[in-house]
C-alpha cells in the first residue's frame, strides 16, 4: 500500500464518481479504477459498493475514510514540520554562554528576537564557563556559544560581537575610590590584594588580567578567589581586596563597591559568538545572523 493509494480512495470517497475523481487527481479513469481494486484485495475489504448509475462508500469504506483522512493529515503535518526545520523555523538551539552574558544587553535582546522570530524553537541555555562552553560546542553538545576571547581549536569559528572596556573594582573606603568616576592606570593596583577568579576556572579573563599586570610592571597578588563574578563583587565589598571585570558588571549596584575605568589602552575585553567550521544547521546559522544584526546595531 502506498500514499497514492489512499489519496486515490479518499478523491472517489468524496467525489462517489471515478470519472470526476480522476480529473481531480489528473490521471485517466481505468487506472484509477484499478488502483482502487487493488486497494480493496489488499485490505481484503470492499470500500465501495458499484453499480452502472452510482457509487456508494460500504460501512467498512466510511471508517476507513476517518481514518485514511487522519493518516493524510499526519502525513502532510510530518512533511510540514520537515520542510520548516530544513528552513530553520522548528527544532531545538543548544546554546551556551558566560555567566556574564546577561548582563551585555545586546545578548538578551537577540535571545527575545530570536524568539518572537521562530516562537516554534525550543532554546536550551546553559551557563558555563568560556572553556567549557568552547569544549561543548566542539563536542557537538552545543550548536553556538558565546564567550569571553580564548584559544580555540581550528575547528571552531568565532565572530567577535563587540568589545567593552574593563573597568576596576574598589571598596568604597578604599584610597582608590576617592577619584569617583575618574580613570585609573592598572598600574596603582599594584601592591593590591586581588580578588579573582582561580586559574583553573576556564575563564578567558584570568590570562587577560595576567598579561594586562605584566605589562604594567607587576604580577597581581590574588589572595580570595571565587568562581562567580557575583561573588567577586560581593568579596570587594566586604573589603578582601580589588578587582577587574568587564564593564557591564557595572549594571550590578553592591553598596561598598566603587567601579572605577582603567586607562590602559588594551584594558578592553569582548564577547565572541562561537560555531563549529562545519555547522550547517538552518537554526545556528539564524540565530547567527540575528545576534551579529545586534552588535552591528550596537556598534
Amino acid at each position: 500500500m502506498e500514499l497514492r493509494h489512499l489519496r486515490y480512495f479518499v478523491a472517489v470517497a468524496e467525489e462517489l464518481h471515478f470519472g470526476r475523481a480522476a480529473e481531480v487527481l489528473g490521471i485517466s479513469q481505468p487506472p484509477l479504477s484499478q488502483q482502487i481494486q487493488a486497494l480493496e484485495q489488499e485490505l481484503g475489504v470492499r470500500l465501495f459498493d458499484r453499480t452502472n448509475r452510482r457509487v456508494s462508500l460500504t460501512d467498512a469504506g466510511r471508517l476507513f475514510l476517518d481514518e485514511t483522512r487522519q493518516t493524510l493529515a499526519q502525513v502532510n503535518k510530518s512533511v510540514d514540520v520537515a520542510r520548516r526545520a530544513e528552513q530553520g523555523e522548528l527544532g531545538e538551539l543548544q546554546i551556551g554562554f558566560t555567566a556574564s552574558a546577561p548582563f551585555v544587553s545586546i545578548i538578551p535582546r537577540a535571545i527575545f528576537a530570536f524568539r518572537q522570530a521562530f516562537p516554534a524553537v525550543h532554546l536550551n541555555l546553559e551557563e558555563m564557563n568560556s572553556r567549557e562552553v568552547s569544549q561543548a560546542v566542539l563536542d557537538e553538545r552545543l550548536q553556538i556559544g558565546m564567550i569571553r576571547p580564548l584559544a580555540l581549536p581550528d575547528t571552531l569559528e568565532a565572530v567577535e560581537l563587540f568589545t567593552e572596556p574593563l573597568v576596576a573594582l574598589v571598596h568604597a573606603d578604599h584610597p582608590l575610590a576617592e577619584a569617583g568616576d575618574a580613570g585609573l592606570q592598572l598600574s596603582e593596583l599594584a601592591g593590591q590584594p586581588f580578588v579573582f577568579f582561580p586559574r583553573t576556572h576556564g575563564t578567558g579573563l584570568y590570562d587577560q588580567l595576567v598579561g594586562l599586570t605584566r605589562q604594567a610592571g607587576f604580577t597581581p597578588r590574588i589572595a580570595q578567589e571565587a568562581h562567580e563574578a557575583l561573588t567577586i563583587i560581593g568579596l570587594v565589598a566586604a573589603g578582601l581586596g580589588v578587582s577587574v571585570l568587564p564593564a557591564s558588571f557595572q549594571r550590578i549596584r553592591i553598596d561598598g563597591v566603587v567601579f572605577r575605568p582603567l586607562l590602559d589602552s588594551e584594558a578592553t575585553t569582548a564577547v565572541w559568538l562561537i560555531k563549529r567550521r562545519l555547522e550547517h544547521s538552518p537554526l545556528a546559522q539564524a540565530f547567527v545572523d540575528l545576534v551579529t544584526r545586534e552588535a552591528q546595531t550596537r556598534r
